[in-house]
C-alpha cells in the first residue's frame, strides 16, 4: 500500500515532463452542486501550473492564480420557475422535451454571451491544448474542441447513461443498467425491464430526433469553420476520456470503457475542516442523542415548502430526542422547536464528517448521497426529481439508508422511519462498511482525475483509447447487419429445402398417378 501511496503523491508533487497547457472548461448549469463537484479539480489543475479558463454561473470572488472566469449569468434566467414546473405532473414524453429544451437553452446561453463571442469564438483569437466540459446533452457548446483543435473531456458528476456511453462508446445493457430518472435499480424485474426499455427508447429517440437537430443547428451557426471540417456527429463521439462521479463501491458494478473513469467524491476533502463554534457547541450539546442533519441541497429549497409539509416536519422534530440542524433559506422559522438549528448555509462534509451527527435527511442528490457513504452516515430520502428516485432507491437496496415520498409522508410515517435509522444499528454499520469500501482506492478520486487528464495531455488526446465501436453505424455496431444476414440465410436455405420437398411430393405424385393410369 506504501508503494501505491507514494507514487501518488510523486504523481501530484512532480508533474515531469508535462509543459503547462491553456484549459478550457465549459461548467455553465445554474445547480450548484454541479460545479461544486468539478471546482477543486480545475483549482488542483490551476495549482499545478496549467492556465485554466472556465465558463461557468458562479464565478470566484477572489482572484486565483491561473484561474480566469468567464461568468453566465444568462443561465438563471428563469431558473427557480424552472425547479417548481419539474414538480408537476408530465408524461415521458413531456418530461424528456421539458429536460432538453433547458440543456438547449444553457447551451445557448454560454454560445451567446458577450465575452465568448468576443474572446473565444473569433478565429485565431485564442488557443487551447485541451477542452474540459459538463458532458450533459450540451453537445453544440463541443465544437470548442473543433474550433481549437484540442483534445475533449467530459466530467458528468452523476454517473453515466446513454447519452453519455455515445460519447466514448461504453455498453450500458438495459437488462440491468437502469435509466437514471427511472428510480429503478440493477436488480430489475421482468416488468421493470420492460418500463425501462420503453423509457430508455422514448428518451433516446426524443434527443435524437427532437432536439439534436437544434444542437447541429447551433453548432453550425457558432462554429461556422470547425464545422464544415468536423459533423457534429463525429465530433460527440470523440472525446479522449469522461470522468464519472460514481464508483462502483457508491452504486453497482457495471461495464466501462477504457477511457471512462470513476472518480466518484471528487469534491470531497479528505481532511475535513473544524466546525464554527456555535455549530460546534449545538453538536456537543446534544449527548449522546446526538444530531441529525436535515437539507434538501441547493435547489429544492426548504422555504418553499407546501405549509402543511413543513409543519409535518417541524411537529416531527419537535418529539425528537435529538438535536436537528435544517438548512433553511430565511432567517426566520415560525414554530421553530428549541431542538433545531436554522441556517442558509452549512459546511456539509464537515458537519457530516462529525461523530455525533447520526443521520443525514437528504433530497438524494449524488453528491450528498457520497458525502454520506464517504462519512458512513445512513440517510433518509425525500426524492424530488432527476436522478434522486435512483439515488434513494440505491441507498435502501443497499441497506445504508430509506426512503420516503415528501408530497404523501405522515407525521407518523416520517417519525417512526427517523426512529428506526438512528436506533437500529444494521443502517449504520452498513454506512460504516460502504465507506470502507469506498476509501479502499489507491488514489483519491481527485488524484485520479488529475492523473488521467494530465495522461491525455501527454498523449496528445489519448486516441489509443478509443474503441472501434465509435467507427460503426448503428446496425453494424448492434451486429443487426449480421443476425439480418444468417437469419435471412436461414430462412432462404429453408425455402430451397421446402421448394425441393415440394418439388419432390409433386413428383412423387405425378408418378404415382402415372402408375396408377398404366394399371387401369
Amino acid at each position: 500500500m506504501l508503494p501505491l501511496k507514494l507514487c501518488a503523491i510523486f504523481t501530484l508533487l512532480m508533474p515531469v515532463c508535462l509543459e503547462a497547457a491553456r484549459i478550457l472548461a465549459v461548467f455553465p448549469f445554474p445547480g450548484p452542486s454541479q460545479y461544486i463537484n468539478a471546482l477543486p479539480y480545475l483549482k488542483e489543475l490551476a495549482a499545478r501550473g496549467h492556465e485554466v479558463t472556465s465558463i461557468n454561473a458562479f464565478p470566484q470572488k477572489k482572484p486565483l492564480k491561473n484561474f480566469r472566469d468567464i461568468p453566465i449569468p444568462e443561465v438563471f434566467e428563469n431558473y427557480n420557475d424552472l425547479i417548481t414546473d419539474l414538480s408537476q405532473p408530465m408524461n415521458l414524453w413531456q418530461e424528456n422535451n421539458f429536460i432538453n429544451k433547458f440543456f438547449v437553452s444553457v447551451t445557448r446561453a454560454v454560445l451567446t454571451n458577450k465575452e465568448v463571442k468576443e474572446s473565444l469564438l473569433p478565429l485565431g483569437k485564442d488557443h487551447f491544448d485541451l477542452i474540459i466540459v459538463e458532458a450533459l446533452r450540451t453537445d453544440a457548446y463541443y465544437g470548442f474542441a473543433s474550433h481549437f483543435n484540442a483534445p475533449i473531456i467530459g466530467l458528468s458528476t452523476f454517473g453515466t447513461d446513454w447519452n453519455i456511453d455515445e460519447l466514448v462508446g461504453n455498453v450500458s445493457p438495459m437488462s440491468y443498467t437502469p435509466l437514471v430518472t427511472a428510480g429503478l435499480t440493477d436488480r430489475m424485474s421482468f416488468r421493470e425491464r420492460i418500463t425501462n426499455f420503453v423509457d430508455t427508447t422514448l428518451a433516446w429517440l426524443n434527443y435524437k430526433y427532437v432536439h439534436m437537430p437544434l444542437q447541429e443547428e447551433m453548432y453550425a451557426k457558432y462554429f461556422p469553420e470547425a464545422s464544415k471540417r468536423v459533423p457534429l456527429s463525429d465530433l460527440n463521439r470523440n472525446f479522449s476520456l469522461v470522468l464519472l462521479n460514481q464508483h462502483f463501491s457508491l452504486s453497482y458494478p457495471r461495464p466501462y470503457v477504457p477511457n471512462m473513469i470513476q472518480v466518484g467524491g471528487l469534491h470531497i476533502s479528505h481532511k475535513p475542516a473544524p466546525l464554527p463554534q456555535d455549530l460546534e457547541e449545538f453538536i456537543q450539546g446534544a449527548g449522546k442523542a446526538g444530531v441529525i442533519y436535515f437539507s434538501l441541497g441547493s435547489n429544492v429549497k426548504s422555504k418553499d415548502l407546501p405549509a402543511e409539509r413543513r409543519e409535518i416536519i417541524l411537529k416531527t422534530f419537535a418529539t425528537l430526542p435529538q438535536r436537528v440542524l435544517w438548512k433553511f433559506e430565511e432567517d426566520q422559522l415560525p414554530g421553530k422547536p428549541s431542538n433545531v438549528f436554522i441556517s442558509k448555509w452549512f459546511p456539509q462534509p464537515d458537519i457530516l464528517a462529525h461523530p455525533n451527527v447520526k443521520l443525514f435527511i437528504t433530497h438524494g442528490g449524488l453528491l450528498s448521497t457520497i458525502e454520506s457513504i464517504h462519512h458512513g452516515k445512513p440517510v433518509l430520502g425525500l426524492p424530488f426529481f432527476y436522478d434522486q428516485f435512483l439515488n434513494v432507491k440505491r441507498a435502501t437496496q443497499a441497506g445504508f439508508g430509506l426512503g420516503l415520498d415528501h408530497k404523501t409522508m405522515t407525521q407518523r410515517e416520517f417519525k417512526e422511519t427517523i426512529e428506526r435509522l438512528v436506533n437500529e444499528p444494521k443502517f449504520a454499520d452498513t454506512a460504516k462498511q460502504m465507506s470502507d469500501r469506498y476509501r479502499d482506492q489507491p488514489m483519491t478520486p481527485l488524484e485520479t482525475a488529475i492523473w488521467w487528464t494530465e495522461y491525455v495531455l501527454r498523449h496528445k488526446g489519448a486516441y489509443h483509447m478509443r474503441v472501434a465501436g465509435q467507427d460503426l453505424g448503428f446496425f453494424a455496431y448492434h451486429s443487426l447487419d449480421v443476425i439480418g444476414t444468417l437469419l435471412g440465410g436461414a430462412l432462404l436455405l429453408l425455402a430451397i429445402v421446402l421448394a425441393l420437398l415440394c418439388k419432390f411430393i409433386t413428383l412423387a405424385g405425378f408418378r404415382n398417378s402415372k402408375k396408377k393410369r398404366k394399371i387401369h
